[in-house]
């Protein structure tokens, strides 16, 4: 086996640039449930790699889940801790069955040898060709909900359709002032573009607070892909960006819609379980050396997600 690539991860990136960008994800083809495309949703064929404590990830492992996915596609998680290297398959819980890789490169290397990208997660792997399929977590997402939908139950509508342009809406803007907002201020190396983001952050926070002081989830009645998308950086934020990101304007914990929903997302059939603050905390703090040279962990804070939460329903 030839020696890993380096990864050109997110902190040395940043860093350079001063302002922090995400670079596009390069893999974008499409499971389609009508054969329309190159890769037909077939039982067995696809399987998705992971990690715990990347948001981006999370959000797919929440699809699979809640369209009850798990026996069609298959699942491994990679480390929590990475180095230059990117992510790895250390062993044990951390192990890839069905192409044996010992770092989730040699996925990216099997599909184009000339890529030079980053290795993220998610992958969305098909066994068939032996290639990455996607490795764009909200295209795996809606994947999860259209491509798969034969596949796939549909007790939960993620993407309905009297909102799908709303939700596109949305999907957009809370990428742009929430999900990726954090990493920006993270990850920036000035002191205006940093204060610039975190402000707009907390602006857009403030925002979803009100819109759901009338409303149960961002839609209505129901989570839809765009709560589960929000909910993967809301359930990190006291634990991660408030301390480690500096985005400390305010706590999760201090608004008062905003935290009750989180609340109830996470007490949704099946969701707990899909949160590893321990997994997420020790990647943060001890992967990121720019930002936390020392690799201290820091102390869980003191927030029940179990609390009730007394936003309607069970």
């Amino acid at each position: 086996m030839s020696p890993p690539r380096l990864d050109t991860g997110l902190a040395p990136a940043a860093l350079a640039a001063r302002r922090f960008e995400r670079p596009p994800s390069q893999f974008r083809d499409w499971v389609s449930g009508d054969g329309s495309t190159a890769y037909p949703a077939e039982p067995g064929r696809y399987h998705l790699y992971i990690s715990w404590a990347c948001p981006w990830a999370h959000r797919t492992v929440i699809g699979r889940r809640l369209k009850r996915l798990e026996d069609a596609i298959g699942m491994s998680v990679v480390d929590p801790l990475r180095d230059e290297r990117g992510w790895t398959f250390s062993g044990g819980d951390y192990s890839d069955p069905v192409n044996g890789f010992a770092f989730l490169s040699e996925a990216y290397d099997a599909t184009d040898p000339a890529y030079e990208g980053r290795f993220s997660v998610p992958v969305l792997w098909d066994t068939a060709t032996g290639r990455i399929v996607n490795n764009e977590s909200a295209d795996i997402l809606r994947m999860f909900s259209t491509g798969f939908a034969a596949l796939a139950s549909d007790e939960h509508d993620l993407y309905p359709e009297p909102h799908r342009h709303e939700i596109d809406a949305l999907n957009a803007r809370i990428y742009e002032r929430v999900n990726n907002a954090v990493y920006r201020a993270g990850f920036s190396t000035d002191q205006a573009e940093y204060e610039s983001v975190v402000y707009g952050l907390f602006d857009e926070l403030d925002e979803l607070d009100r819109r759901l002081s009338s409303r149960r989830f961002l839609f209505g009645a129901a989570p839809v892909e765009t709560d589960w998308r929000l909910f993967t950086t809301l359930v990190r934020f006291d634990a991660v960006y408030a301390v480690h990101f500096k985005c400390s304007l305010r706590r999760l914990v201090e608004y008062p819609n905003l935290w009750p929903y989180t609340r109830d997302l996470h007490q949704q059939p099946g969701i707990a379980d899909t949160v590893r603050l321990d997994e997420i905390r020790n990647h943060y703090y001890r992967t990121h050396p720019g930002v936390n040279p020392s690799g201290l962990v820091a102390v869980l804070p003191d927030a029940d997600f179990t609390a009730p939460h007394g936003r309607g329903g069970p």
